[in-house]
């Protein structure tokens, strides 16, 4: 993302990386899922370790404090027994201001400006990680194995240095220390003494100018610390090498990789045994002392790893997300030492330029558009797999099928649920920062050091080896804004091709290119601020055109629910009142913080907010259209001869706090009007108005072909008086993206008012309705200073007149709900009828499921939303939900609209 931060301050440590391991241990992906505690879960005081062979056990917790209140020399901190009196208790992963949220320190930091008053100092100087484990025994081995830490790390076991900050430094190096000689029966500590994190100086995470950045910067231990046990052979970096055949998909080749590692003074022999999709392996592996081999299986030597009729991992809507399984056991002498588990799945990827330059996803063969939004994680890196997962529902629930995660490369259990639901991920480095601090003018990271070249290497390494096997995972990102240079691009090449990744390599997220790779095929040209729908439609800056790596119209205001659960009332006032104003949950950036473009569109277009609700309520009609827009441009041009459009990331998906930009679905999860355009542009099989030539194009996003179609258009005044229809049967339209262009409405239809509407709906062949759009329109259209294009937007120089909105009359809307509920889940069925008196619709017509003191539900997947209805038409929406969301509470359901009173009416 394009930022503006100030310059780097303090020059970089040097850093030599300790040690690279390839994959998280044995069965650490299901631990890992199985033990994360909720963010505000206290730690255990003490984690039992078992004995067993191949054992990998996650650090429960910590005690943490500041350095600057201990004054205890590490040997004592870090021994058992130590009296960490008044010391904060913190999660597995957890920063220090996380923990420190958690043991009710600071007052919400999403709350009004509760985040600018944590004082920054506390945050300045080293803290202590403390945790103590237990073991029954010494006579197996014992390591710890982690990555994570943010930005360097001491570490100390029972009283005992074991790695210096200089060796543990970045985010996502991983490291495993031999810690046999210290263990001892009974209890063990280890402590971290965590040094604090500046993301222009260190190879970490930022926050560029999504959010106002935490006082601590995210210092702490992000990632599991895992005590891993064993004999003398450990199995690292078992992986899976598939190779399917395309495009029939009858076979695939397995070849199975594992490194066994001799951690004795002896010779010993290896027996690798295990199984993977039936097929048994059995290898005999020799290894002198401290030796370490590589054990490869591969069809050849193996004919049960040639797969026929394979079962293939296709994203979600294309087909079934089926998964693997490789166990591996390391035994000497007939005792097990060392076991691996992994978890893969069979498909191909390729990503090559088109006629244009343009980079163009094909999966398993088949070419698809990435409708793509940018991931936020949580800004205080707090992992809840919960809320995680109904963060990727909504995802999907949109219709998206991609995520990007610069920077902020999220635990195992991220992509593993991405894999289950068959959700693309596009991980990558972040940019502006220390990341490209050698090759970003315009960024404000610190030029590298020969130490950083290894640090930064070793990342590469180590997350190449972690996300290798995730289906989901369909490129790496090396570069965002800026591609690396030929020394970076080689070592990140180097570890890329060392651990085998399968997917495509892009040099960056811009266009711009490196020396091996060379073009990006992905284009950065903005918007990031509010531009008209029209914009998309444009095959020029970020219109509908190529790879849009990161665009919006930038802020999408969330609901007045959750305004208010965000902002004082003061705060909401001038919200409304004052667009020059500061906005705290906008950005830290100057060309950001306010909201002055946006509601000068608001105004210009809609007229001038008459209070806080009435500019909420604006607010959601223009992201509902301009959202809409995007997706819909983008899908209308997917498939054309000259110039195809083959991705787009909404920018972005989410936010890590209580925003006011860059979200489709606010910090609790409510839903506004940026999310249901989304989900109207991308349903399956959907009708469309194109507002550069006035076209009615259906657009086909299943696999099998659609007929039988009749798509109509009907024009509108505000007040119902009708001005043009037609209609056009018998329309077919191909599957897989494909569009059919199924009329063009004129330039002018007599009598048209200057804000009018336009209702277009889809029919099957048994005249059932299988799509429904509603768009509010203008004869005197947007006009776009393209001549002033800047990185972040397109001047607007006139504005469409949709005032003409203000003159509906208000139209109730009869609305009757019901619940059922079975195994935990509730399902509310609301049917809203219009009563059919008069002519005017009711436009935008939103149904909120609320308990029974008014207070949203959340989260819930409706089957549409902000719907518009005509005189005598009805419609049956549909929200599933969590029947324990409702906390005891009796389901109501809040019926509103854009000229729609607002009722509540009991759903029980």
């Amino acid at each position: 993302m394009f930022p503006r931060p100030a310059p780097g301050r303090r020059p970089v440590a040097a850093a030599v990386l300790l040690s690279l391991v390839a994959l998280l241990p044995p069965g650490a992906r299901a631990a890992a899922a199985d033990r994360s505690p909720a963010p505000h879960e206290p730690p255990a005081a003490v984690t039992p370790v078992p004995s067993a062979a191949g054992s990998a056990t996650p650090l429960a917790g910590y005690a943490i404090q500041s350095t600057a209140k201990v004054s205890d020399p590490a040997a004592a901190v870090s021994s058992p027994g130590y009296p960490a009196a008044g010391w904060h208790p913190a999660g597995p992963r957890s920063t220090v201001l996380a923990a420190l949220l958690a043991d009710g320190v600071y007052p919400d930091p999403f709350h009004s400006t509760n985040l600018r008053k944590i004082p920054r100092k506390d945050f300045d100087v080293p803290w202590w990680y403390r945790s103590d484990f237990t073991v029954e025994d010494t006579a197996h081995r014992t390591h710890l194995d982690f990555s994570g830490v943010v930005s360097a790390a001491d570490v100390y076991v029972n009283g005992h240095a074991v790695a210096a900050a200089a060796d543990v430094t970045g985010a996502y190096t991983r490291h495993e220390l031999d810690i046999t000689s210290l263990v001892r029966p009974g209890a063990n500590t280890v402590a971290f003494r965590i040094r604090p994190n500046d993301p222009d100086a260190d190879l970490t995470m930022g926050w560029l100018d999504w959010l106002q950045p935490p006082p601590d910067r995210n210092m702490g231990i992000v990632r599991d610390v895992l005590v891993r046990r064993g004999g003398p052979v450990a199995l690292r970096d078992a992986h899976v090498v598939t190779r399917l055949d395309v495009p029939s998909l009858a076979s695939a080749d397995l070849t199975v990789k594992a490194r066994a590692r001799n951690d004795s003074a002896e010779a010993v022999t290896a027996e690798v045994t295990g199984r993977v999709a039936g097929a048994v392996l059995t290898r005999s592996v020799p290894l002198a002392p401290h030796e370490t081999k590589t054990v490869t299986f591969s069809p050849a030597d193996t004919p049960g790893l040639r797969l026929s009729s394979p079962r293939v991992w296709w994203p979600a809507g294309m087909g079934g997300q089926p998964l693997y399984d490789l166990d591996l056991t390391a035994s000497v002498s007939g005792t097990a030492s060392d076991t691996a588990h992994e978890t893969f799945g069979i498909r191909d990827v390729k990503a090559p330029l088109d006629a244009d330059g343009a980079r163009e996803y094909r999966i398993n063969g088949r070419r698809l558009l990435i409708r793509g939004g940018g991931w936020s994680p949580d800004e205080f890196l707090r992992w809840d797999p919960a809320y995680v997962a109904d963060r990727l529902d909504q995802a999907l629930d949109l219709g998206l099928n991609t995520l990007r995660l610069e920077g902020h490369i999220e635990p195992d259990e991220f992509f593993g649920l991405a894999d289950r639901k068959g959700l693309l991920t596009l991980p990558g480095w972040e940019c502006c920062d220390k990341w490209e601090g050698n090759v970003n003018e315009d960024g404000s990271g610190e030029k590298w050091t020969e130490a950083d070249h290894r640090v930064a290497k070793a990342s590469m390494a180590a997350e190449a080896a972690r996300l290798r096997g995730h289906p989901s995972v369909i490129s790496f990102l090396i570069g965002s804004d800026a591609a690396p240079d030929a020394t970076i691009e080689r070592e990140y090449l180097d570890a890329l091709e060392a651990a085998d990744w399968p997917d495509p390599v892009i040099p960056a997220a811009s266009e711009n290119s490196s020396p091996r790779l060379g073009r990006s095929g992905m284009k950065m040209t903005g918007p990031y601020d509010w531009v008209p729908p029209g914009y998309w439609y444009a095959k020029r800056e970020g219109g509908a055109t190529g790879f849009n790596s990161e665009t919006s119209a930038g802020p999408d205001i969330p609901t007045l629910d959750t305004l208010r659960r965000m902002m004082t009332p003061a705060e909401l006032d001038t919200l409304w009142k004052d667009p020059g104003a500061r906005q705290y949950h906008r950005s830290p950036s100057s060309v950001f913080g306010t909201l002055k473009i946006y509601d000068a569109a608001l105004t210009g277009r809609y007229g001038a907010p008459k209070d806080l609700a009435d500019y909420v309520r604006k607010a959601q009609l223009a992201q509902y259209e301009n959202v809409r827009a995007q997706y819909e441009a983008y899908a209308r041009n997917a498939t054309d001869a000259d110039k195809p459009a083959t991705g787009v990331v909404y920018w972005m998906f989410n936010s890590g706090w209580t925003s006011l930009h860059w979200q489709l679905t606010d910090r609790y999860l409510d839903q506004n009007g940026a999310y249901f355009g989304a989900k109207k542009a991308n349903e399956p099989l959907h009708v469309q108005y194109s507002y550069d030539d006035r076209s009615v194009v259906v657009v086909n996003g299943r696999h099998g072909p659609a007929g039988r179609l009749t798509a109509r258009a009907t024009l509108f005044d505000p007040d119902g008086t009708q001005r043009y229809d037609r209609s056009a049967g018998d329309v077919s339209v191909d599957g897989d993206g494909a569009r059919r262009t199924a009329f063009t409405l004129p330039e002018s239809v007599s009598g048209l008012p200057r804000t009018y509407l336009l209702r277009l709906t889809l029919t099957d062949g048994g005249g059932r309705e299988v799509s429904r759009n509603v768009y509010w329109l203008s004869t005197a259209p947007d006009t776009l200073d393209w001549a002033h294009t800047d990185w972040y937007h397109t001047p607007t120089t006139r504005y469409a007149d949709l005032k003409g909105l203000a003159s509906m009359g208000r139209t109730p809307v009869e609305a009757t709900a019901a619940t059922t509920s079975s195994g935990g889940t509730s399902t509310t069925t609301v049917t809203l009828r219009h009563p059919g008196s008069g002519r005017t619709p009711s436009l935008f017509t939103d149904v909120h499921l609320v308990d029974d003191r008014g207070r949203p539900v959340l989260p819930v997947r409706w089957s549409d939303n902000e719907v518009g209805l005509w005189p005598g038409e009805s419609v049956t929406l549909t929200a599933v939900y969590r029947t324990a969301d409702l906390h005891g509470s009796a389901p109501r359901v809040r019926v509103s609209g854009w000229n729609t009173p607002e009722r509540t009416l009991p759903a029980g």
